[in-house]
């Protein structure tokens, strides 16, 4: 089997509100710090006042981040920007590569920096462990949007560095020439409309990006919310289902989306060979319009746009599932920013600085084209598309079954979310014809069901 990549996925969150929310506490999490030669106590993040507090604080403090990209140019920028508003606290980022299994091995030794994206594989239980709380959930909650991916027993260790909508990036000009001029809908009308880019176009019509995996595996994001208008669909319903991956007959579902990856291999509207693909230069062949389509979330728009000199002919759509005659997209969030447990408390306070700084202040939503962490925020421009598309959250998983989902993941080896390897199978059996996706799912669905069984799971008939 063709090797894949780990997924470096966005895991859904909590939701959306795009209200004001005020916020005050008059709690603290009880660690003590020195500035100055007094002693404080380690605020929650929602008692920070940036234009008043800390402005002596001295700290030296180390981002470590994924995207290498611009760590050096962008980020370094916005470190700039705090640094002029807290000019005793250094601000440095670290770029790291194979970013998930690489802090995987840094987290587990405690020195690292001050302040990560927490990986996806870190499970809940385990957020104590490295990362310190940055307060109560449930006052976070009316606060911030995405945060359920970062909570547990009713703390919050990670605020996300804002959020994505699950569509479809594509290049507007090529779409255009084509002759298209009502975006698909559906999965038919989705595959009939790669056929004529294919028939009227030089352009690839739906680039995989199989080499890299996870942008194979990144389909996983569309089975929910998206193919469902469900928000409980992903933490609730489906650990009870049986035969989730099942076809269903109005063309909704997890089967939905995984078809439509099989059918655009199995009828040649992809790259003539998907092993030879390349995530970084296909950014550009997107700008350029020699790439009409790719299945991703918003927030690779921006680095479309950025790739070449053609940014307007980049466009982001819904993905082309419709549900009871409206369409929905699930929003989650990305990364959350996590805080060193072991840091003395000193970066512990500046570090907090900077991330409320990040989410409050910075431009980085408009840089990245992300949904904003803040609720009271405005969503992006780039949404443009989705002005009559349902944004859905998943919605937490119910008290006792928190971990429910993640042991049948885990033990069907499904992976949903978490093992690029299950998607690109997809693939393979697409380019070979050696399987149907009905097979496919017929195992995936065996898996479930025999992992429902041994966790002694009550299965909806």
């Amino acid at each position: 089997m063709l090797k894949c990549k780990k997924l470096l996925g966005t895991v859904l969150a909590a939701m959306l509100s795009f209200s004001m929310v005020a916020c005050g506490s008059n709690q603290s999490s009880g660690n003590a710090a020195s500035t100055g030669g007094s002693k404080v106590e380690v605020p929650k993040i929602n008692e920070i006042n940036l234009d008043k507090d800390y402005k002596d604080l001295k700290a030296d403090i180390t981002i470590l981040t994924n995207r290498t990209d611009v760590v050096d140019t962008v980020y370094a920028d916005y470190a700039k920007q705090f640094m002029k508003l807290f000019p005793n606290i250094k601000v440095t980022y670290q770029g790291v590569t194979d970013y998930e299994q690489t802090m995987q091995l840094k987290l587990s030794t405690g020195d690292w920096g001050d302040i990560c994206f927490i990986p996806t594989a870190i499970d809940k239980t385990e957020f104590q462990n490295y990362f310190i709380p940055l307060g109560d959930s449930s006052t976070l909650d009316g606060i911030y949007n995405f945060g359920v991916t970062s909570q547990y027993d009713g703390k919050q260790y990670g605020i996300a560095n804002g959020g994505t909508a699950s569509g479809v990036v594509y290049n507007k000009r090529i779409w255009k020439e084509a002759g298209i001029t009502t975006l698909p809908k559906t999965p038919d009308e989705f595959l009939a409309d790669l056929q004529i880019i294919k028939e009227k176009t030089k352009a690839i019509p739906m680039y995989t990006n199989f080499a890299a995996g996870w942008p194979v595996g990144a389909w996983d994001a569309y089975i929910g919310g998206t193919a469902t208008g469900d928000s409980d669909f992903m933490n609730n319903k489906i650990v009870h289902m049986k035969n989730p991956f099942a076809k269903r007959s109005d063309g909704t579902g997890p089967y939905a989306v995984y078809n439509t990856l099989y059918q655009a291999v199995s009828k040649k509207l992809v790259e003539d060979d998907p092993t030879g693909t390349d995530w970084e230069s296909c950014k550009g062949r997107l700008n350029s319009g020699e790439i009409a389509t790719m299945v991703l979330g918003s927030w690779a728009v921006n680095q479309m746009k950025a790739a070449g000199d053609k940014p307007d002919d980049v466009g982001y759509m819904p993905f082309p599932i419709t549900v009871n005659g409206k369409q929905y997209a699930t929003a989650g969030g990305n990364y959350p920013f996590g805080i060193n447990k072991k840091s003395s408390n000193e970066n512990q306070i500046a570090s907090m600085l900077y991330v409320k700084w990040l989410v409050e202040k910075s431009p980085i939503y408009d840089d990245e084209g992300s949904i904003p962490a803040l609720k009271s925020e405005k969503l992006p421009s780039l949404l443009a598309d989705f002005k009559d598309v349902q944004l859905v959250v998943d919605n937490p998983a119910k008290s006792g079954e928190e971990a429910l989902f993640t042991n049948i993941n885990n033990e069907s080896e499904v992976g949903l979310n978490k093992d690029n390897n299950k998607k690109c199978e997809i693939v393979e059996a697409a380019l070979h014809g050696d399987k149907t996706i009905d097979q496919i799912m017929d195992d995936w669905n065996a898996k479930w069901s025999a992992a429902q069984e041994k966790l002694k799971v009550e299965v909806n008939k």
